[in-house]
């Protein structure tokens, strides 16, 4: 196995960066360590990626008139707006990823409060629905979103055909993950 150094030596002969004696940018040097180094650069790039989201998340919605969301009751709050149709719970979690339903059912108890969506009942399952309140606060979200980032990003000269392979690519990865956070919770 390399060691940190070999991987930062590795990784540097290639380099395109004018500060190519630098190596990779990681968090967890001893992680890099390992038969895909890069996984470490990714992770630590998700990592600022993910903080960077959900600090935007917050602040984007602050200024659409709703401050004090966190970043899942923003996230479910857009979610139940898709489309205009009435999500259940399960729906939520299974469409966000995310395992633990009391998560859910709390940021929607919440916005509920804010009167951003409804819930109801389809037989037996709980639904939840936007309100006219809540599409409103979606939709100026969505105005802040295009004048502030969406713009910004355009202007970097990203091909966004490029930006939807990144998303595809995230997204086969995190199947990586769930199968071996499976694989974790079995030893």
């Amino acid at each position: 196995m390399a060691s940190g150094d070999d991987v930062v030596q590795l990784k540097t002969q290639g380099a395109r960066d004018p500060l190519s004696g630098i190596g990779p940018v990681v968090s967890s040097a001893h992680l890099a360590e390992s038969s895909v180094p890069e996984l470490s650069e990714m992770e630590f790039a998700m990592t600022m990626a993910a903080n960077a989201f959900h600090r935007w998340m917050g602040r984007c919605m602050a200024a659409a008139g709703e401050p004090g969301l966190s970043p899942l009751e923003v996230l479910v709050v857009h979610l139940v707006h898709h489309r205009a149709r009435a999500k259940t719970l399960a729906d939520i979690c299974l469409v966000l990823n995310i395992e633990d339903t009391h998560l859910v059912t709390y940021a929607v108890k919440k916005l509920a409060e804010r009167q951003l969506v409804s819930t109801g009942r389809k037989g037996k399952e709980k639904t939840v629905a936007i309100t006219a309140r809540g599409a409103a606060v979606c939709k100026r979200y969505g105005e802040i979103r295009e004048a502030l980032l969406a713009r910004g990003v355009s202007q970097l000269g990203i091909d966004a055909a490029e930006i939807s392979r990144l998303a595809a690519l995230l997204r086969a990865i995190s199947g990586s993950y769930d199968q071996a956070a499976r694989a974790a919770a079995a030893l």
